[in-house]
């Protein structure tokens, strides 16, 4: 559909962006997010360096990898040092919150808007934030559950009981057997609910929240409709990333927002309709808190 010729460029400077952002998200019908682990990066959701250290030194030590993805792909010789690094895991990349204010100043932005959420991400910081759950689409799953490893159903089950038990319990990096998670149906060991191969788990939640986003796109296919797509990358740009340009494409009514630290492209064919920031998201949201005053983010 598209050709070949990209572009980052948008028409004005940063400042004069910004105030075409504000402006759009002011007279805009609707807002999708899309976002992508930028997002939680900006926020302080990162997997190496201090944070990786803070939490998971003793790890680090005895087994030798130097960041949290590495460690979730460690072949551990026991479920139980498994799970006493995926608890811990699970624990401090969903339970606690994000280290900076960005998905509250995000929601400050669109509270008062008709929004719908599309993500890539699996930490649960926008509910955490206070976003509306009815308004948002988990397409990849949730550190927050657990599904069979056969899988034997199409059910999933929430983790945060067990999660901090293994974490209060777990000693010389390894949790009790009799904590060890396994499916109440066929008593096969549970396994994270995150997309990698067929087995995912697209539960009955799962396929509301999709009826839910489509429901959404159609509503509102011949109006005035704000794409704001939050650190995408290239992993899986089928999810959000093109059909976002492909929506864009076909609606003159619709602005496409992109803010990528690095990464903010788009198709020549929508450059008229579209807004590049290559930069932090914070930041980007901290430049439009200036703008209007402060007034619209939560607990402002």
């Amino acid at each position: 559909m598209f050709s070949r010729m990209w572009t980052t460029k948008s028409t004005g400077t940063y400042l004069e962006r910004i105030e075409r952002l504000k402006k759009e998200l002011e007279m805009t019908d609707a807002v999708v997010i899309g976002a992508g682990a930028g997002l939680s990066t900006s926020a302080g959701f990162v997997y190496n360096g201090e944070r990786f250290k803070q939490h998971f030194s003793d790890f680090e030590e005895k087994y030798g990898f130097h960041d949290m993805y590495s460690g979730g792909f460690y072949p551990y010789c026991t479920l139980e040092e498994h799970w006493a690094y995926w608890s811990r895991y699970i624990y401090v990349n969903r339970y606690m919150d994000a280290p900076k204010p960005v998905y509250d100043k995000l929601l400050g932005l669109v509270k008062d808007k008709d929004y719908f959420v599309i993500t890539t991400n699996v930490d649960h910081c926008f509910q955490k934030a206070g976003f509306d759950k009815k308004r948002l689409f988990y397409t990849q799953g949730d550190y927050g559950l657990f599904q069979c490893s056969e899988p034997c159903c199409n059910e999933t089950f929430e983790n945060e009981a067990i999660i901090r038990s293994m974490m209060e319990q777990q000693q010389n990096m390894r949790i009790p057997s009799a904590l060890l998670p396994v499916c109440p149906h066929c008593g096969k060991p549970l396994t994270m609910n995150l997309r990698s191969d067929n087995r995912f788990v697209e539960d009955e939640g799962w396929h509301k929240a999709a009826e839910r986003y489509e429901l959404f796109i159609r509503r509102h296919q011949n109006m005035r409709v704000l794409f704001l797509e939050l650190g995408v990358g290239y992993n899986t740009p089928g999810i959000i990333k093109y059909p976002f340009w492909q929506m864009t494409a076909k609606n003159p009514k619709i602005t496409y927002a992109c803010v990528n630290d690095g990464e903010a492209i788009g198709p020549k064919e929508i450059e008229q309709q579209a807004i590049y920031f290559n930069g932090d998201i914070g930041k980007v949201l901290d430049e439009l808190d200036r703008k209007t005053g402060g007034s619209k983010f939560a607990g402002a």
